[in-house]
């Protein structure tokens, strides 16, 4: 994908003093690959021979020159001990102090700080900690104390001495006395320069670059990238900035494109930094899979009705070099030109009515030919996908998917079918209003027989359930009357056998009775017992004898006078007399 470094992005640097393998690459991505899969000529002569190489491989740390001395396991003061013994043999001025430091009095250095002290423009350092004296007792008339510093400071620049100490994660980019450029990572140098200087331009953290590069269409994070300037005078006053170095951090599946003449290199992940002034960085490129929607410029149909497609891209960048090699900086804009030539072959070829009624290509649409957009379907299934899948091969990029989610006709043939076909769709839109009204009318119909059925359903088991409460009711209510009756059956029957004993008991107490007097109160009492039941106005007849003929006579008589005088026995029936018929005698109430 592209990046904001274009074709004539040249960074600037020294090819003999590249810090690591080539284009400055970290050495810990050291994955063998082939020459020819990571080099190639842009001319089209095919690979760069397996012998080139854009920049030298020397380590400039290690390089024999005055009075520069890497810091290797022993740290600074190791370092410092060995410019010392240099300086020394060069018949120079020495570089550490003999002062011996004392408790008393003085300059105090601490453990961890080293003292700094101007001895007539040359550096002298103090590494023992202690207290150092001043003037008159140590000779300090040609001295001058200027602190102290750090031993661990990254950058120390002191008179002409120049101390770097970097971390894992840390490069400095250092230019030396006759202005070439170097990085050292994770190491340090002790150096004293005699003439011009040694100068830390930048400090850079290689994890966190502060410059992201997107792609500009997919907006996908093609890696991150540093520039280190150094400022040159041009003349006595002017002053402008030059680019030394450039640091590159790839993250994974992404890649970078180097060019020094014709020749191409592939920079895989991982991080990078470029000083070779004749390494250009051709762009960034990501290797995973892409996707976008491409406008297409206007195309004439065959009847010369201009057609807008919108075209849905899927693919994936596999051979970067490929692409640079034919002079695209991005895949988009090699898919962009052959997808348009092709289109425009295809529908040119194609008349409005084909093209009409289909708006997009993709599984789903297959048809089994019948209709009349199937030219244009199967031309796009058929040539269009097989020829941009070999146009886009050419260039390192598989294609992996190409469909037509839109299409804008347009001139006045257009705008009429719009509008009918606007119309068509109005009409449809109506009668699927229409036809959803009448479905929810009958649906809510439904749902009234529906609830109408459920009431019914209620009501007939309410129904049900009086029912049966009214013939449980009855039931209870016979099984009652039942047993108050034979319950009163049961206790007239006990009454009637209790009066019957009582009864007998009596008579066999009367049998008993053989006093006849007794006999006669008793036959006295029940005669007072009898009238007074009966009243003392009731006149007891025989019915059996003699006297039976004229007690029925005088029934028949008082019944007669009675039924004449209605209402005279209405007012008096109360004080009428009746009969009493016994077996013994009538009793008739005057």
């Amino acid at each position: 994908m592209p990046s904001n470094f274009g074709d004539t992005s040249t960074v600037v640097g020294e090819t003999s003093y590249q810090t690591n393998g080539p284009f400055g690459k970290n050495p810990k991505s050291d994955s063998p690959e082939k020459p020819s899969d990571r080099r190639h000529n842009a001319l089209g002569k095919g690979p760069v021979t397996p012998g080139s190489e854009f920049v030298a491989t020397m380590d400039y740390t290690i390089e024999n020159r005055p009075f520069f001395v890497p810091i290797g396991k022993g740290g600074v003061i190791v370092a410092l001990e060995e410019l010392d013994r240099q300086l020394q043999q060069s018949g120079r001025t020495r570089l550490l102090s003999k002062k011996v430091p004392t408790d008393w009095t003085g300059k105090e250095i601490v453990p961890g700080r080293l003292g700094l002290i101007n001895h007539g423009g040359s550096p002298k350092i103090l590494t023992r900690p202690g207290r150092y004296p001043g003037f008159p007792l140590r000779n300090w008339w040609a001295r001058s104390w200027s602190g102290t510093t750090g031993l661990s400071d990254t950058v120390i620049e002191f008179q002409g001495l120049t101390v770097v100490q970097v971390s894992q994660n840390q490069a400095a980019v250092v230019s030396d006395p006759q202005n070439h450029i170097f990085v050292i990572k994770n190491s340090g140098f002790v150096a004293y320069a005699i003439e011009g200087t040694y100068d830390v331009l930048s400090i850079v953290d290689q994890t966190h670059l502060p410059t992201v590069i997107k792609d500009k269409l997919t907006s996908v994070i093609l890696g991150w990238t540093h520039e280190v300037k150094m400022k040159s005078k041009v003349s006595g006053k002017e002053e402008r900035e030059y680019v030394v170095a450039t640091f590159l951090n790839i993250p994974a599946s992404n890649c970078a494109i180097l060019q020094r003449g014709d020749d191409l290199e592939l920079l895989g992940a991982g991080q990078s930094v470029i000083t070779n002034p004749s390494v250009t960085l051709r762009g960034l490129y990501t290797l995973g899979e892409n996707q976008l929607e491409m406008p297409t410029k206007d195309i004439f149909t065959r009847d010369q009705v201009p057609v807008s497609l919108t075209i849905y891209l899927k693919w994936q960048l596999t051979e970067p070099l490929k692409l640079t090699t034919h002079g695209y900086n991005t895949p988009y804009d090699a898919l962009r030109d052959k997808t348009q030539s092709i289109l425009t072959q295809i529908v040119a070829h194609l008349d409005y009515s084909s093209m009409v009624k289909q708006r997009s290509l993709g599984p789903d649409n297959m048809d089994d030919g019948t209709d009349p957009s199937s030219a244009f379907l199967d031309a796009l299934r058929t040539r269009a996908m097989d020829e941009m899948h070999e146009a886009a091969l050419e260039y390192g990029i598989v294609l992996k998917d190409l469909a037509v989610i839109d299409r804008q006709f347009k001139g006045e043939i257009a705008a009429t079918m719009d509008k009918l076909t606007t119309r068509a769709l109005q009409a449809q839109v109506e009668a699927a209003n229409v036809d959803r009204e009448n479905s929810n009318k009958v649906k809510q119909e439904e749902g009234a027989l529906s609830v109408t059925r459920i009431k019914a359903q209620a009501a007939n088991t309410q129904a049900d359930a009086e029912a049966y409460r009214v013939i449980a009711a009855a039931k209870a209510q016979a099984q009652r009357t039942r047993i108050e009756a034979e319950a009163q059956a049961e206790a007239t029957r006990m009454a009637a056998e209790a009066e019957s004993e009582a009864v007998r008991i009596k008579a066999a107490a009367d049998a008993q009775v053989i006093d006849q007097f007794a006999r006669e109160m008793e036959f006295r009492r029940m005669e007072v017992n009898r009238i007074k039941a009966y009243g003392s106005k009731t006149i007891f007849v025989p019915s059996e004898a003699t006297g039976a003929q004229m007690g029925s006579a005088m029934a028949l008589g008082m019944a007669a006078s009675m039924g004449a005088d209605a209402k005279r026995a209405t007012e008096k029936s109360a004080a009428l007399p009746y009969f009493v018929i016994s077996t013994h005698a009538v009793p008739i109430w005057l």
